[in-house]
């Protein structure tokens, strides 16, 4: 698992069958400051995360087989949306 930022959404009229109907994001993995890490990821989500959210990203495939059924090629899910992040030694950080 990771935290992201969700920067946009994904529009894929044509898909597999078993994420019909799924809502796609674009992601942003974030380092431990804050700032973005690597490039942007797809990641499928039902929880109804907003564009400029921070986000708990599961990268286990399990979390996506249970919803949408064995088959199905989504692995990187969004599992929570992140209120406020607290590092050990740290203040509490707020997060968008």
């Amino acid at each position: 698992m990771f935290l992201a930022r969700i920067c946009g959404t994904v529009v894929a009229p044509v898909k597999h069958a078993t994420l019909d109907g799924c809502r796609f994001l674009v992601a942003v993995r974030l380092e431990a400051d804050g700032s973005a890490a690597a490039e942007p990821i797809v990641v499928v989500d039902w929880l109804g995360a907003a564009s400029g959210c921070t986000v708990l990203i599961s990268t286990d495939g399990d979390i996506a087989r249970a919803r949408y059924g064995n088959t199905t090629p989504a692995r990187m899910v969004v599992a929570g949306i992140v209120d406020s992040v607290q590092m050990a030694g740290s203040k509490r950080r707020g997060v968008a």
